[in-house]
């Protein structure tokens, strides 16, 4: 399931996939995959993402 929560939050602070994957320690590819689904990220990386974009687990991660 893609993760468009997490690229909406990713473009609203203006910041590429590889900007993004530089601050939580990770490749661009590794971003890129969770943004189409097709990675599940440790729960550490996702408290990393949700902090870098002002977010909560909730808000990026929950699926409703």
């Amino acid at each position: 399931m893609k993760n468009i929560k997490l690229k909406m939050a990713r473009v609203e602070h203006e910041l590429s996939q590889e900007e993004l994957a530089k601050v939580v320690g990770v490749s661009r590819q590794t971003i890129g995959l969770i943004e189409v689904g097709k990675y599940n990220p440790s729960l550490n990386l996702c408290i990393s993402i949700c902090k870098t974009l002002n977010k909560t687990l909730d808000q990026l991660f929950w699926d409703e």
